[in-house]
């Protein structure tokens, strides 16, 4: 297990909308539990992108920011680079869509994203907003994820990627389906932020990296989490 995490937290002054910077904060907590330093760049959208990090990390936001932050990031080519080399990402929301092939823009225009996953993204007929919870694919081995979506976008997703989720209640990517992953980068519309409701979720992303991690106390989250759950869950 390595003895120092390199997180790299892109392009906060344009997506960060809705408090997703706490995954950074979920992942640098988590691994010091464990002995792991942690090393945080916030690389700024006038700055190019290290391709030497660990674990990525891009949030969501509004329409304008994410078309720019996919134009500067098809441009700058370290993001991409970085997972070539083996790092882990963890896209949210807009940032999620920002990763595929296409999204759509203000008006609806297709907008070229990365091409790190093999999804595209379109806008639905109405927004997808409040509580959501989905059953994670088991070859991942995670609980039930639950987190807030507030998007428009409707994913599609191609045979490059799986489903990382199964929603039991929510919109998700539109199809009964919430998120997707491939390889060591993961997609979702989960807000919340991701990692704080979610911190098994957390931990994958840093054993991909640092090799198994040993266990940590979560009883106390474990109780909140089943109450959380039986709040959002149809009865």
């Amino acid at each position: 297990m390595q003895s120092e995490l390199s997180i790299v937290w892109i392009y906060p002054d344009l997506l960060s909308t809705y408090g997703d910077q706490g995954n950074v904060l979920v992942l640098e907590q988590r691994a010091r539990a464990r002995g792991i330093q942690t090393r945080t760049v916030h690389v700024r959208s006038s700055d190019p992108v290290p391709q030497q990090g660990d674990v990525y990390l891009i949030g969501g936001g509004e329409d304008r920011p994410q078309i720019l932050g996919a134009e500067r990031l098809r441009r700058d080519g370290g993001l991409q680079a970085a997972i070539q080399r083996g790092a882990a990402l963890l896209a949210v929301c807009a940032g999620y869509q920002i990763m595929g092939t296409v999204f759509g823009g203000e008006e609806g225009q297709p907008v070229p994203g990365i091409g790190l996953l093999d999804i595209s993204s379109g806008r639905g007929e109405r927004r997808a907003v409040g509580e959501l919870a989905a059953d994670v694919d088991p070859a991942l081995g995670l609980p039930t994820l639950t987190g807030f979506e507030n998007h428009m976008g409707v994913t599609r997703l191609g045979p490059g990627v799986r489903p990382l989720s199964r929603t039991l209640t929510g919109i998700g990517n539109g199809d009964g389906t919430e998120g997707c992953y491939a390889g060591r980068v993961i997609g979702t519309y989960l807000h919340g932020p991701a990692l704080a409701r979610n911190p098994a979720l957390a931990d994958l992303l840093l054993s991909w990296v640092t090799g198994p991690l040993p266990p940590i106390d979560d009883g106390w989250y474990q109780a909140l989490r089943d109450e959380r759950l039986r709040a959002v869950l149809p009865s």
